[in-house]
């Protein structure tokens, strides 16, 4: 199996005061010419937001903003009028849209976890909107929870030919990975996995196109992208 293994030593990292963070991608003070995004997947950053602390108002737009809470509490409050708290095994989507303005602040005595992910929009300056969901797959282990999709049915919807989901594979179990949309990136949250000959372990993530079983060495805690493959579209060009 051809695939593309992300390796979490490759990750920027970056700790300043109450932020803690691993950059899969170019982001902010950190920047490498070789990870700039994959297929319209431009950001995920793995953050742990000291007590009392956060990201103070600050806009974004054109951009689909997907938070994973892993553990502790981030209070959201944005332009929209949109107020309240993201747990763990909660995810929220805010589309940004035309703009938006938004905070994230702890607002507890213990860090927080999350994970900060955006994806390109195939649809620009839209109306923002705001969407919550709970859904913890450590709740239904070893099978694929849909978090985000292009259905007016999907937990979250997204203005983007992509889905993401998510699963929580016990040791030895396993599941299959098809793409409908053309590229994989399966992102490691926690744990290792095998997908064909490639060990992927926390913080890895693997690209790849073809259909494959993922299997669990140890518990895993798992993001399954399935994006637009972009070297399929240079090719019909």
């Amino acid at each position: 199996m051809h695939a593309y293994l992300h390796k979490s030593e490759d990750r920027g990292h970056v700790k300043a005061g109450w932020l803690e963070s691993h950059h899969s991608f170019s982001f902010g003070s950190w920047y490498d010419p070789r990870f700039m995004g994959i297929s319209v997947l431009r950001v995920i950053n793995d953050d742990i937001i000291g007590a009392h602390n956060g990201f103070g108002t600050h806009p974004h737009d054109n951009m689909e903003i997907l938070t994973c809470v892993l553990s502790g509490q981030i209070t959201h409050e944005d332009s929209m009028g949109n107020r309240g708290h993201i747990r763990a095994g909660e995810w929220q989507l805010m589309s940004a849209g035309t703009g938006v303005r938004h905070s994230e602040i702890n607002e507890t005595s213990e860090p927080v976890h999350l994970l900060q992910i955006w994806m390109l929009p195939n649809v620009r300056d839209a109306e923002p909107t705001y969407q919550q969901i709970a859904l913890n797959p450590k709740d239904m282990p070893n099978q694929w929870h849909t978090i985000v999709a292009p259905r007016d049915d999907a937990p979250l919807f997204i203005r983007q030919n992509a889905e993401v989901k998510s699963a929580h594979l016990l040791e030895n179990q396993q599941l299959p990975i098809q793409t409908t949309q053309g590229l994989n990136y399966v992102h490691v949250v926690e744990g290792r996995v095998r997908i064909g000959e490639y060990i992927v372990e926390a913080g890895d993530a693997l690209a790849f196109s073809a259909t494959a079983d993922v299997i669990a060495d140890q518990d895993a805690l798992l993001i399954w992208f399935d994006m637009p493959n972009p070297e399929a579209a240079k090719a019909q060009a």
